[in-house]
């Protein structure tokens, strides 16, 4: 039987043209289980290159995740389902390229559906959290493959990716929202201005702790950078889950020196000769702060530590966005480069096991799905 999905797509721009981003969800059309879901920002456009790009990222999404399966199409965009369904021309030259490029990823037989906007909640939510920078790419919830690999015995290798025995379980964290986060500006470590969690930072890792619970019995730690607002994080989360916070320095964030606080544009108008050398080399620390390649010395350190102080049990590691792209580059065994092709949200958890010295990646860049994925797997971490 061939599988259905449902693609929810929406997009929008606080201004027309103005800032704007889309959202798109790729759901099971039986269950309704969520399998994954994007929000991005796509920079100054239009309501409709908005919505067409959250088409087109939902067409992705579908093709990455069910590369097989029957899509419909649903929107609250009366304009891309009557031009796609081919019922309307498309008059603007600018839409026509988006048009094709989202006709080239459907599959034959594709349907699109109108439906009103308060049956397309969760697709503008997720542009709207994309807008208010509170969550940047895709992220996937765990579905049944993921429960079957970690399910697996004790000392029998999970579906072939790794060696017997039990493994060290690694959940990564993000911390929540802060007003930094929000208004994109550099934030580093504990030489930085150092901002607490805003308070949809505080919710947003109360829903991770929620989320986590089932792991409770089998958590060895809570282990947690030193800066502010990773360690109200892990204060939640250790709560939770009936522990203490450890403190590691090794997962601060990277020390961004006299950036600090700047945005990314300010950087370059102020100081575009230093962000050139940055984004050029590993090597070169930003605004007399720390390099990525020093980051990755004491990041590393410090998970090997962690590995040995905590053999064969699960611990909840909170900490920054370069630490853990880090930490995901090295178990993947990518070059340190493919940090930059990493998105990471905000309160989004990353799952590494460790079977002796051979990683093996269970969950990335995830978010609290409608369902309890945890209370499902938590039997083997």
């Amino acid at each position: 039987m061939t599988r259905r999905v449902v693609v929810e797509a929406d997009g929008g721009s606080r201004g027309n043209p103005g800032p704007a981003a889309y959202g798109a969800v790729l759901l099971d059309a039986d269950t309704g289980a969520v399998i994954a879901e994007e929000g991005t920002t796509i920079g100054v456009a239009t309501n409709n290159v908005a919505e067409y790009s959250g088409l087109i990222a939902g067409l992705r999404l579908a093709e990455t995740y069910a590369p097989d399966a029957e899509i419909e199409v649903r929107m609250d965009s009366k304009l891309v389902v009557e031009q796609m369904s081919g019922r309307w021309k498309i008059k603007h030259p600018g839409m026509r390229p988006l048009a094709a490029e989202a006709s080239g990823l459907a599959p034959f037989g594709t349907t699109y559906t109108w439906v009103p906007r308060e049956q397309n909640k969760h697709a503008d939510r997720l542009a709207n959290e994309a807008l208010d920078g509170m969550r940047s790419g895709v992220t996937v919830a765990a579905d049944e493959s993921l429960v079957e690999e970690v399910e697996a015995p004790s000392g029998t290798p999970a579906r072939g990716w790794g060696p017997p025995g039990t493994p060290t379980t690694v959940v990564l964290v993000r911390h929540g929202v802060t007003p930094h986060t929000v208004e994109k500006r550099f934030s580093g470590g504990l030489a930085s201005a150092n901002p607490g969690l805003s308070d949809d930072g505080r919710d947003q890792v109360r829903a991770v702790a929620d989320w986590l619970a089932p792991l409770a019995e089998r958590v060895d730690a809570v282990v947690a950078s030193p800066v502010r607002r990773t360690m109200e994080s892990a204060e939640i989360l250790a709560a939770r889950l009936g522990q203490e916070v450890a403190v590691e320095p090794g997962f601060a964030e990277m020390e961004f020196g006299s950036w600090d606080g700047m945005t990314f544009a300010e950087v370059g108008e102020q100081r575009p000769e230093e962000l050139k050398q940055w984004l050029g080399s590993l090597d070169v620390a930003p605004g007399g702060g720390e390099s990525f390649r020093t980051v990755q010395a004491r990041v590393l350190t410090a998970l090997e530590a962690l590995l040995s102080a905590h053999a064969g049990r699960t611990v909840v590691v909170v900490s920054h966005v370069t630490p853990i792209k880090t930490i995901v580059a090295h178990a993947v065994d990518a070059p340190l480069e493919a940090v930059f092709r990493m998105e990471l949200t905000p309160a989004s958890v990353t799952v590494v096991s460790w079977y002796g010295d051979r990683p093996s990646m269970r969950m990335y860049n995830a978010l609290p799905p409608g369902n309890d994925v945890f209370g499902v797997a938590a039997t083997s971490w």
